[in-house]
């Protein structure tokens, strides 16, 4: 068994309950029940999801001086700058409120750090690079600021104020910023109902928008009365399928209109995008976070994000497509880069893992990009199921990308090992730091001891999380057309999961692929059968006799014919 399989509690009355009040089946009342819903009002909004139900932006903290401070500069004709960060949310919180900003009279440019030369956020390099390109004395930080105290104080001290908007951990105290727009700062209780601490910047650009929006309705500002914010959702769905913030609440809402517009947008550079990608005709989260996304954030990884704020930014789809056959080409050196670096970490590991003892993988190199090392590490969590550093860089300070497994907060232990290292930050989940590499064996050291007092053996089988056992006959195509009501999954709404018990085959299973490593199976309980894939099975061991299965269902069409099928997750005898 791969998994450590981990059932929601069956809650039948409750579900029978609700299932009666919405009209709804019972299974689909059971999974929402295990995403915490329970309340027929709050349910009825999550299954329906409607821009109408957004907030008002200015109950975010420090909205309305941020919104004064940017008025104040329409009405002194000064120039702006903002000052964005170099992954997918903050290349289209950045294109958004440049396109907010200019059509609504501002003077305003964009400025995207280098990864390479400048680091990650606002340092001191990256605005000084900033304003020898772009003098002026208002910058607005998208997507980084919140813990930049030194950088904020140092441009006060010339004269240049700043306004924050971001979503990150903020420092203590936080930087002196004219206006720090960041749901972290909030104890409001309506804001944490609204799930505003949960939004990514570009959901946080849209609401600054709306807000600009708004108070130019009331005041008269010119352009104000009709502009429409709904074509900014196609940007907003990117940047938050992309960053993996939770799904619920406002970012549901958020990314639902987005995924609708993304579908009928017409803005040149999604259009290049979904061409060279070869998109599907209908995008869900997995092709934006599995297509789109890694396009628009190879160009950051690599070089700088500009040639992605660019293509965001074309006027005609003759202008967009080279840049995003140029973000493809990106994306493929880049996947080539990473899979030399994870197949040599994980020929390391390998030849040296002891699962007894080894409870943190960190591993570097001198050489190793960068730009990719966070990808790697995902890459070896998933294959051995610690948490994982990996670290790259020059001769005197290596960088790198950590992340973690449920129970072992990340940026906790690397506060534990402050002492080890240059610089770092992140959250339970994902952490980056700076390290000198002399230094690297006893990071290692260290926190494999820290983990080793916090995890259980236990904690370092993966969980399959199911949502419910089933029969087979309960799979039908009416019962999953309910399911995807459900949708958009992802972070926070997470795929739905199921297992069925004492199955066998109902004939003889069948091997796909060009290496024959996928499956084909046709499962039974006796009265119902299924056809089921088992994508990269491999050469493992294979279900026999009676046994069970975890799946996650899905509609398969094909030649024009719609059934159920199953994909298969994990299975075990039967009993």
């Amino acid at each position: 068994m791969k998994f450590r399989w981990t059932q929601a509690p069956p809650q039948p009355l409750l579900a029978g309950q609700l299932a009666a009040q919405l009209k709804i089946s019972p299974l689909l009342a059971q999974c929402l029940l295990n995403r915490g819903f329970s309340e027929p009002s709050v349910i009825e909004n999550f299954l329906t999801p409607r821009l109408k139900n957004l907030a008002d932006p200015f109950l975010l903290p420090n909205m309305a001086a941020a919104v004064d401070r940017l008025l104040l500069a329409r009405e002194r004709a000064e120039s702006l700058v903002i000052f964005g960060d170099y992954d997918v949310d903050g290349v289209t919180s950045t294109t958004l409120l440049l396109e907010v900003l200019r059509r609504l009279g501002w003077s305003a440019d964009a400025y995207l750090p280098n990864r390479m030369d400048e680091g990650y956020g606002l340092s001191r390099d990256g605005v000084e690079n900033c304003l020898k390109k772009f003098p002026v004395k208002l910058l607005l930080a998208v997507d980084c600021g919140s813990t930049a105290v030194e950088t904020i104080a140092w441009l006060r001290e010339r004269g240049v104020e700043v306004i924050v908007l971001d979503h990150h951990q903020i420092s203590n105290p936080p930087p002196a910023a004219v206006a720090l727009v960041n749901p972290q700062l909030t104890q409001n209780s309506k804001l944490k109902t609204q799930n505003f601490t949960e939004l990514c910047s570009a959901g946080l650009a849209f609401k600054l928008a709306h807000a600009l929006v708004k108070r130019g309705r009331e005041t008269g500002l010119p352009g104000a009365a009709e502009f429409d914010l709904k074509p900014l959702l196609d940007l907003v769905a990117l940047g938050t399928i992309a960053d993996l913030v939770p799904l619920v609440g406002e970012n549901r809402i958020l990314a639902t209109a987005g995924l609708e517009r993304l579908n009928t947008t017409q803005r040149p550079g999604i259009l290049a995008l979904k061409e060279v990608a070869q998109s599907p005709e209908k995008l869900g989260t997995h092709d934006v976070g599995y297509q789109l996304a890694p396009r628009l954030n190879a160009s950051g990884r690599l070089e700088t994000a500009e040639a992605s704020l660019h293509l965001l930014l074309a006027e005609t789809l003759e202008d967009a497509l080279p840049l995003a056959q140029n973000l493809d080409a990106q994306n493929r050196e880049r996947q080539t880069i990473e899979r030399s670096i994870t197949d040599a970490v994980a020929g390391v590991v390998r030849s040296k893992f002891d699962a007894q003892k080894d409870f943190v993988i960190v591993e570097g190199e001198l050489l190793w990009h960068i730009g990719v090392v966070g990808i790697v590490a995902s890459r070896v969590l998933q294959e051995f199921y610690r948490p994982t550093i990996i670290l790259g860089g020059d001769a005197g300070n290596w960088r790198g990308s950590g992340r973690s497994i449920a129970g072992f907060d990340l940026a906790a232990a690397l506060r534990e090992c402050d002492d080890l290292l240059i610089k770092h930050g992140g959250h339970a989940m994902a952490a980056g730091l700076s390290v000198a590499p002399d230094k690297v064996d006893l990071l290692r050291q260290r926190l494999n001891e820290i983990a080793r007092r916090q995890l259980r053996p236990e904690d370092l089988q993966p969980p399959l999380r199911l949502d419910a056992e089933v029969g087979l006959a309960e799979l039908t195509l009416d019962s999953l057309a309910e399911l995807e009501k459900m949708k958009p999954l992802g972070q926070g709404n997470p795929p739905l999961q199921f297992c069925a018990r004492n199955l066998a085959h109902k004939k003889p299973f069948q091997r796909m692929g060009a290496k024959k490593q996928h499956l084909k199976l046709w499962v039974t309980d006796g009265t119902t059968t299924h056809e089921a894939v088992w994508w990269n099975a491999g050469e493992g061991l294979l279900p026999a006799g009676r046994f069970d299965l975890a799946f996650a269902p899905d509609l398969n069409e094909f030649n024009g014919r719609t059934t159920v099928q199953l994909k298969v997750l994990d299975w075990r005898p039967a009993g």
